[in-house]
């Protein structure tokens, strides 16, 4: 964050908002020429602090209803491999972060039913071999849940420490 200006902060902020947001309409928000918006949207892409645009698809509207996390452990190293290859383009799975304490992994998922998440379950995480136990946590509402990044540091954080 300290190789951004607040110029880059605010564009990514915007875009962060506003993927489509047009180079004109940045350039009003930022006080800076069309070219000069370009050229540091161009850069943030190029540094990879922009990686890519995307949509946001409503779950709701997908009826894609039951949201879960799934802790998922073993205890057999060798089980990392083809765990990973099977969630790896498996589209019910919107993360997959591997964690520390008890579990090996983390899981978010999304699905239609709770019917459907038994059949993921069954087919996707305990049908790898080796997986021994697996806990789930299904999300009954949502108070906040985002993708975007922050920008500034937070409040909270010391940097003097």
């Amino acid at each position: 964050m300290n190789d951004l200006d607040d110029i880059d902060r605010k564009l990514l902020a915007l875009l962060q908002k506003n993927a489509r947001t047009s180079y004109a309409e940045l350039s009003k928000a930022v006080g800076l020429a069309v070219s000069s918006v370009n050229e540091r949207v161009r850069k943030l892409q190029e540094r990879g602090v922009i990686s890519g645009a995307h949509a946001a698809l409503s779950a709701e509207a997908l009826r894609l209803d039951l949201l879960a996390f799934i802790f998922v452990g073993w205890t057999d190293p060798a089980t990392e491999a083809p765990f990973l290859e099977r969630v790896a383009d498996e589209p019910s799975i919107l993360e997959c972060h591997h964690v520390t304490g008890t579990w090996n992994y983390l899981l978010k998922v999304r699905t239609h039913t709770t019917r459907d998440l038994e059949a993921f379950l069954a087919a996707i995480v305990k049908g790898v071999p080796g997986v021994q136990r697996t806990e789930t946590l299904i999300v009954l509402s949502s108070a906040k849940e985002t993708s975007h990044l922050p920008l500034e540091l937070p409040a909270w954080r010391n940097p003097k420490a």
